[in-house]
């Protein structure tokens, strides 16, 4: 696959975004592995911007490496500074799964309520209480149902 092609100022712009990067993926003595690849794949996935840390000290391998990563994962080579490659894919969209959860209300709640004994000298005892869509937890920690709002406010009900 070609390599993304970017400006400069592109280029620029996502060197200066990963300058406070740590490496995700560090290849090591065995070299680019095709697990070493998947790596590098999984993170472009995840993240968009990765640094990579090559172990190596041959700097032209280390280049070729640059160059193979960025060509075989049709992503941009950022920077290769040392032994620390730089590169940027842009992030998949993630597809929706269900096309009906805008009308989905807010499902069940868990609080962590205390309960103290009648009689004196026991420890409060500590209860989780699951509170559904169309129920409230009141101040002494009881679950009530959510009185419904009215459909016309206080003045209009006086003046019919």
């Amino acid at each position: 696959m070609p390599q993304i092609q970017l400006t400069p100022a592109q280029r620029k712009e996502h060197r200066s975004e990963a300058h406070h990067l740590d490496p995700v993926v560090m290849v090591g003595g065995d070299g680019l592995t095709a697990n070493v690849k998947k790596e590098v794949d999984a993170a472009l996935n995840a993240h968009g911007l990765i640094k990579v840390r090559v172990f190596n000290d041959d700097r032209v391998a280390r280049e070729a490496m640059f160059l193979t990563l960025a060509d075989e994962l049709n992503a941009a080579p950022i920077q290769h500074i040392g032994k620390l490659l730089v590169l940027w894919r842009p992030m998949p969209e993630k597809a929706k799964e269900r096309s009906d959860d805008e009308d989905r209300k807010p499902g069940p709640r868990d609080f962590k309520v205390l309960k103290y004994s009648k009689r004196a000298g026991q420890r409060p005892e500590v209860k989780t209480l699951r509170v559904l869509g169309n129920q409230r937890l009141t101040a002494g920690g009881n679950v009530r149902r959510a009185k419904p709002k009215p459909k016309t406010s206080v003045k209009k009900r006086s003046q019919t």
